[in-house]
């Protein structure tokens, strides 16, 4: 597969950028190299690459701001990070501008490195709509399974950055789509491993949407939710444009959580809102939720953990006013979370309503 595949490598460690060169033109691939971010916008504009290799710590042009404005200009071109540095905020930031994948210098076995350009690769062949550091968690290559060991083991032993990178992954607060417009507000402890929220806009104008309280989890909370995270991307892209069932899509999410072996069962919340008929189906997966609109409250029961035959539990359907409503998330310990859908030319009447300001806090 990397047969003639055109890498390019921004990389600012002559020795290092000219041994990961050496390596992938064994491989049958043709390789240009950039000493700094600058260099590698100037070799863009000179040809788009199959993939591009890049540092986090270059002069001149940050790998960061390097990554964001490849992200800005050519957001075709998939990115693969070789940094020295583990940090998992830097792992969520390059992960919110687009990097299909985080490999840690050095790099014990080069071939985590191959597996990594074949994955994406495969991913860019099968017209894949999303693919990122965590579809990882979805392969079963023994060089993939070393590095994401390493990142389990990781996340286990230190909380703080498990936390720190599942902040991260958090999307905008607000978010447009049409005449509906999501907010999202959350309040909750810093001692603890947050609740994770993730969605996306479908073309037909669906919004599917999940909520994941990765403490749930214990030690493997934070792995667990990544894991879930991936296998929801995963079901968007294959299935999600021919079905609009959450029991499917719970039942493949809990196959892929028994088929990896490590993920645990955690507590949160699925669904989607079809926006052309305001209809709003919820399934909740071991956490009490409740769905307020201007014409009531309703309480929505716990059922089963995620990982322990949630894809039996009762889906709650709900044809929302065009006002909208709020979602909350109850009795979650130190945390409050709530999602708020409304269609726009409701909010200015509402403007003053605290669960259409989106806020977000950690305490």
């Amino acid at each position: 597969m990397l047969e003639g595949k055109e890498v390019l490598i921004v990389e600012d460690d002559p020795v290092f950028r000219r041994m990961i060169t050496g390596f992938l033109q064994s491989q049958g691939c043709e390789t240009r190299e950039a000493e700094d971010g600058l260099a590698g916008l100037r070799a863009l504009r000179d040809g788009i690459p199959d993939i591009l290799l890049c540092d986090l710590a270059m002069p001149v042009l940050t790998g960061m701001e390097f990554v964001e404005e490849v992200s800005l200009q050519y957001p075709m071109v998939p990115v693969i990070v070789i940094s020295g540095t583990g940090e998992m905020a830097d792992v969520a930031n390059a992960l919110r501008h687009g990097v299909k994948d985080f490999l840690v210098k050095p790099l014990d076995n080069i071939m985590v490195l191959k597996a990594a350009l074949m994955s994406v690769l495969k991913a860019q062949d099968n017209s894949a709509e999303y693919s990122d550091f965590s579809s990882q968690l979805l392969q079963h290559d023994t060089a993939v399974d070393d590095e994401l060991k390493w990142h389990i083991e990781e996340l286990e032993s230190n909380p703080d950055i498990a936390r720190e990178l599942l902040v991260g992954l958090m999307p905008e607060t607000q978010s447009r789509q049409g005449d509906w417009q999501l907010n999202y507000c959350v309040l909750q402890s810093a001692e603890v491993l947050p609740v994770l929220l993730d969605y996306t806009w479908l073309m037909d104008g669906r919004l599917a949407f999940y909520l994941l309280d990765a403490e749930s989890g214990g030690r493997r909370g934070a792995a667990t939710v990544l894991l879930i995270r991936a296998l929801f991307n995963d079901y968007l892209r294959k299935r999600m444009a021919f079905e609009n069932d959450l029991n499917s899509m719970l039942a493949a999410i809990e196959q892929g959580m028994q088929q990896s072996g490590y993920a645990v069962p955690v507590r949160g919340l699925f669904g989607i809102f079809d926006a052309c008929d305001r209809n709003l189906s919820v399934i909740s997966v071991g956490s009490e939720a409740m769905l307020k609109t201007s014409e009531g409250e309703r309480t929505m029961a716990a059922g089963e953990y995620l990982g322990q035959g949630a894809r039996k539990n009762p889906v709650s359907e709900h044809v929302l006013p065009p006002s909208g409503a709020r979602l909350s998330l109850s009795k979650i310990g130190t945390t409050n979370f709530s999602v708020t859908i409304q269609r726009l030319e409701a909010m200015k009447d509402a403007e003053d309503h605290p669960v259409v300001k989106a806020k977000t806090r950690f305490q």
